[in-house]
This record gives structure tokens, C-alpha cells and sequence, in this order.
């Protein structure tokens, strides 16, 4: 693990400022060589590095008064009820400890209690949809949402998708809204300018400038769906959800988290492609709570170098296909075993997290070409996308008895639970899909994604067969639990 932690960015914060000067000017502007002859060098219309010290005094001020309009800041909370019996505690409490005593809910009205997030976001419709991290908002049940003229408005959660750390949400009154155009974040490169617009530390809205210092980072923990703009615009606390703009105006990213020991910008932060963002946005845009993804079938690994001299490539790239799912789309397509993958629909992959990425944007109707490499041979093949099915329902647990199991939740396995723990999950078994922090399920190391085999050498099947065992307690416990395809054995007390 690097020395510098990495933190969300509700521990992001910030803004990335910078931009190349409107109207700035071309690939044969008086003063720039041009390309010598037989140059593979390329020019884009919308780039040009400064030429005079004129240029470089120029201001971003036009690109801010376009792009701050859009962003926002969110306010979220979560507001819990107290039972009659807490608030006769609380009144006794009072008693002695008087009006102001810290645990008192808003406003000082007894019997609720208020846990508070704050966080940025970016109008991204014109019909009020708001679009910032899922982290911004997790397990709060109120939002509002202040624009940065100063009006608020509540808002309602529309769409959550942690697996992207993406939320979407709706002002409920939306008048005289600006919303940001999405721009093409696969046309970022290695050095554009680009502009952080949020509200770090909570002090209001502010803008910072930087460039984009890497593309397709992965690794970085807040997402299933690792590939991330890197940035050097100073990005704090509170900029959770904000924008990261190019010198259009237009979102390119949302900033999400940062690399820092101290919890401020230590030149690393982080932000979701707007490519991913758009998929998110369209969802919501067409009414659905879930955004549903294609699924494949297939498990996939890095290709190493002495893989890739093994088939006949110069480097290591591309993914390799380590195993497949029966009647699954990748069977179906005829990929096999020990194929590489290189693209998907003509864009390149390097690793599983970008091929995951990749295929993630694909949406569930249609199909997508995979250029794969089987043997010395090249070809193409359209796999037809769909969503991962629902074989049997899930019939979620909760275990709240004593016993080992308490604190966690787990589900019937099946192809769309495979799926979304981006696992390979048997068709009959229990998975757990989350655990309470400081339960006894977490205390006796339960994992998400690990698949209850047997309890006590009675075979489980299903949730219910696992209620059933929970329901009395023989003393000792025996665990079987298959975690990534080894099936260990525990034993634990009563």
C-alpha cells in the first residue's frame, strides 16, 4: 500500500482550473515548425501550446462563467426517529445536562438524532437532474441541494450506483437552471488543461486549475469500475462530486477522491470519466433506479509478459480469457478458453480493469465486436449483449441471531450475483453480499463475495437452509465457505 492513503473524495474536494486560452490558435499558426515530412505527428483543432507571453496571460474567467453555474453544493443527512423510551431518556437527560448538550436532533427537537455529509454536484438536465458520488449521499435519507447563486432547493434520490460511486439526483424545483454539456472524456490526453469546480472544506465555491497528469487509472479503491482521470488541480475535503471541466465548459469527470496522508491536495486526485457518468445520467434520464450492465460470462486475467511471448505478442496487453460460464454470452459468441481479448469495439485494452470499463459502456441491447487473438490468428467477434439473468431469486437474510453469521447479508447465487460481486459464483449455493462493520460476521472474517458450502456438514443451498441452521445453536460451529474457488473450513463458538 502507498505511504500516501487514498481518500474519498468526500475527501475530494476541488477544482481543477486550466484550460488553453479560446480561440487559441492551430497547428500552422505563424511561429509553431510544422510537422516535418513523413511526421506521424497529429494535430487536434481544440489544442495548441501557448506562442508568446500574451497568450499565457490570457484568462479562463469565460470557461468559469460558463461551468460554475452548473455545479452545486449538497447537503445530505440522515435523520433517525427515537423510540418513545429514548425520548423519555432524553428528556431525563435534559434535566441535568440542559438544552444544548451535544446528541440533541435538529433544531434542538428531542427523539432524532442526524448524522450530515457534505459534498458538490453538477446539474446535468435541464429537468433538475444532479449528478455526484454515491459516498456524497450513502445511508442518507434527506438532500438539499444549493446552487451557487445562493438558491437551495431539496432534492429527491432518483438513482444510487455504488458500484461507480454515482448518484443522481432531481431538484424538485428546478427554475432558471444551467446545465453542463458531458463532454468526450476518451479524447482526454496527457496534459490538457483542465479545471476543478466544487466546494472544498465547505468555504463555498471555488475553482482550481491543472492539467490531466494520467489516464486510466486503476487501483484506486472507490469504484468497481477502476479507470480513472489523474489531475494535479488541488482537489480537498468536500469536493466530492465536483466537476472536473475542460476548456469547453464542458464535464469530462467527477472528482471522487485524492491521494493524501493529510487529507488535503497533495497534487493526486482522481475523477469518474464522463463516459461513465453519461451511461449513469441516461439511466436516470429514462426512469430506471438501477443501472443494468452487459453481461459476459467470462472471467478474465492480465495478460504477463511470459503469457504474451507465448502467443506471439510484442508486449503485454489485451486480456486473457481464463474462464467461461455454461450458456453464457461469451459461450454462445464462441470465444474460448485462453483467448485474448484486445479490444472492444475498436478500443483498446490493456488490463481487466479496462476491459471491464470498456464493456460496462456497452449498454444491455445490441452487440460488441471483441478483436481476439487465438493462436498467431486475429479475428473478430460480436458477442450479443444482454444482462446478467436472474436465475432463481435472491431471498435475502439478514442474520440477526447469535451466532457467526450475525451482521451479514446473503443472497441466493445466481448469474446476475456473480455478476455484480465481479466473482464466479457456483449456480447453487448462499453469497454473502455485505457486512456490518463490528458484527460478529465481520469479527469472524466473512467476506463479500464468500459462498456459504455447509454449516455443521449439512449442506446449503439456499437462504432458507441457512435460516433454518441459524435458528438453533449447537455450540460449535463448522463453516464451509468457498472464497474465490478454495473451499476453507472454520470453527467457531456458540
Amino acid at each position: 500500500m502507498p505511504s500516501s492513503p487514498l481518500l474519498p473524495a468526500c475527501l475530494v474536494s476541488a477544482l481543477l482550473l486550466a484550460a488553453a486560452p479560446a480561440g487559441a490558435q492551430m497547428a500552422n499558426t505563424p511561429g509553431k515548425p510544422a510537422p516535418e515530412k513523413g511526421s506521424t505527428e497529429k494535430s487536434s483543432p481544440d489544442k495548441a501550446v501557448p506562442l508568446s507571453k500574451g497568450e499565457i496571460q490570457l484568462s479562463f474567467a469565460p470557461v468559469v462563467k460558463r461551468a460554475a453555474p452548473s455545479v452545486v453544493n449538497v447537503y445530505a443527512s440522515h435523520v433517525e426517529k427515537r423510540s418513545a423510551r429514548s425520548n423519555a431518556m432524553e428528556e431525563f437527560m435534559r434535566r441535568f445536562f440542559g438544552e444544548d448538550r451535544p446528541g440533541r436532533g435538529p433544531g434542538g427537537m428531542p427523539g432524532e438524532r442526524a448524522q450530515r455529509s457534505l459534498g458538490s454536484g453538477v446539474i446535468v438536465d435541464a429537468s433538475g437532474l444532479v449528478i455526484t458520488n454515491n459516498h456524497v449521499i450513502e445511508n442518507m435519507n434527506e438532500v438539499k441541494v444549493a446552487l451557487a447563486d445562493k438558491r437551495e432547493f431539496e432534492a429527491q434520490f432518483v438513482l444510487r450506483d455504488p458500484r461507480t460511486d454515482l448518484a443522481v439526483l432531481k431538484i424538485k424545483s428546478p427554475a432558471d437552471i444551467a446545465p453542463m454539456p458531458i463532454g468526450d472524456s476518451d479524447h482526454l490526453e496527457v496534459g490538457d488543461f483542465v479545471m476543478a469546480i466544487g466546494n472544498p472544506f465547505g468555504v463555498g465555491q471555488t475553482v482550481t486549475q491543472g492539467i490531466v497528469s494520467a489516464l486510466a487509472r486503476t487501483q484506486v479503491g472507490s469504484s468497481d469500475y477502476q479507470f480513472f482521470i489523474q489531475t494535479d488541480a488541488a482537489i480537498n475535503p468536500g469536493n466530492s462530486g465536483g466537476a472536473l471541466v475542460d476548456l469547453k465548459g464542458h464535464l469530462v469527470g467527477i472528482n471522487t477522491a485524492i491521494y493524501s496522508q493529510s487529507g488535503g491536495s497533495h497534487g493526486i486526485g482522481f475523477a469518474i470519466p464522463a463516459s461513465m457518468v453519461r451511461a449513469v445520467v441516461e439511466t436516470a434520464k429514462s426512469g430506471g433506479s438501477l443501472v443494468r450492465r452487459p453481461w459476459l460470462g467470462a472471467r478474465v486475467q492480465t495478460v504477463t509478459p511470459d503469457i504474451a511471448e507465448s502467443v506471439g505478442l510484442d508486449r503485454p496487453t489485451g486480456v486473457l480469457v481464463a474462464s467461461m460460464q455454461a450458456k453464457s454470452p461469451a459461450e454462445e459468441a464462441g470465444l474460448k478458453r485462453g483467448d485474448v481479448i484486445l479490444s472492444v469495439d475498436g478500443q483498446t485494452v490493456d488490463d481487466p480493469e479496462a476491459f471491464g470499463y470498456r464493456y460496462a459502456l456497452k449498454g444491455i441491447s445490441g452487440t460488441a465486436d471483441l478483436a481476439i487473438l487465438r493462436g498467431s490468428k486475429r479475428q473478430t467477434i460480436a458477442v450479443k449483449l444482454g444482462p446478467a439473468p436472474e436465475t432463481r431469486p435472491r431471498d435475502s437474510l439478514k442474520v440477526r441471531t447469535r451466532t457467526p453469521f450475525a451482521g451479514a447479508t446473503f443472497v441466493n447465487t445466481s448469474p446476475a450475483v456473480s455478476e455484480e460481486l465481479q466473482a464466479d459464483l457456483p449456480d447453487e449455493g448462499v453469497a454473502v453480499t455485505a457486512v456490518d462493520e463490528g458484527s460478529l460476521a465481520g469479527r469472524a472474517g466473512f467476506r463479500k463475495g464468500d459462498v456459504i458450502v455447509a454449516v455443521n456438514g449439512v449442506p446449503v443451498a439456499s437462504t432458507k437452509d441457512l435460516e433454518r441452521l441459524t435458528q438453533r445453536n449447537p455450540g460449535l460451529w463448522e463453516v464451509a465457505i468457498n472464497r474465490g474457488g478454495e473451499v476453507l473450513t472454520s470453527v467457531f463458538g456458540g
